[in-house]
């Protein structure tokens, strides 16, 4: 948001609705189990984003507002999404009914509380850097939406919700670059998130792996065996070896 510019009044009814928004699908997706209800909820969030960032647009005439709303309807609204789902057919999970540490009642009270200690700490850091209102609530609204999906990647036991969780992150961020920081500098970081995530996709749907990380990991191990029990044996017929030599 360029600084010293007042928005209308109907401008920022829209904004702060928006916000709103985004922070409830947060919530959502935090507590929902479905996959592709997760991922849906994940596409909502992305264009309540991308009406922000195109309001913006109207209202203060920033061409990269423009910029970041179309970028933001083509990966993270259509793209993204088309992709992830494709994956989730191909694995066929329709659920992730295991949740780590926290259930979902659990999940929506540690987001309250998120929320709460975002808003105290930045009260008495940022509320003096600016008279803008919104400088203040997106700094908050991002941080919070990017430490949500951070509770998603913990909390979450699928691989493909832990995706979700971490492209809810990057939404955190785009929230938070809209009001506080420089844009072309997310504008990269974005681009390097977008990548490294569309390659672990590409990834997943390479191995098949539809399970979690534990049960990933364990599928390895019949690997290792066969790997330890070739050197068993080897060594077994060295020893052989060895004794027809002795008795030579």
């Amino acid at each position: 948001m360029m600084p010293g510019i007042v928005l209308p009044e109907i401008a920022e009814g829209l904004i702060g609705a928006l916000l709103v928004l985004i922070v409830m699908t947060g919530a959502i997706i935090v507590t929902r189990k479905d996959l592709l209800s997760v991922l849906s909820t994940y596409r909502l969030q992305s264009l309540f984003l991308a009406s922000i960032a195109f309001s913006l647009y109207v209202f203060e005439k920033s061409d990269m507002m423009l910029y970041l709303a179309v970028l933001t309807v083509v990966s993270k609204v259509w793209f993204i999404p088309y992709f992830i789902k494709r994956v989730q057919k191909k694995i066929n999970i329709p659920r992730d009914l295991t949740f780590h540490y926290l259930s979902p009642i659990k999940a929506i009270f540690v987001t309250m509380i998120l929320i709460f200690i975002v808003h105290t700490s930045f009260s008495s850091t940022l509320k003096g850097l600016s008279p803008d209102r919104f400088f203040y609530l997106g700094a908050v609204l991002g941080v919070s939406l990017a430490l949500m999906g951070m509770l998603v990647t913990f909390t979450r036991k699928r691989i493909m919700t832990k995706i979700l969780g971490y492209l809810m992150m990057e939404n955190g961020v785009l929230l938070f670059s809209f009001f506080v920081t420089e844009i072309p500098f997310i504008i990269e970081v974005l681009a390097m998130i977008d990548l490294l995530m569309i390659v672990l996709l590409a990834s997943i749907l390479a191995l098949g792996m539809d399970v979690g990380v534990e049960e990933f990991q364990e599928s390895l191990h019949p690997f290792q065996r066969k790997k330890n029990g070739n050197g068993h044996v080897a060594s077994g017929d060295n020893g052989h070896s060895h004794t027809n030599i002795s008795r030579t």
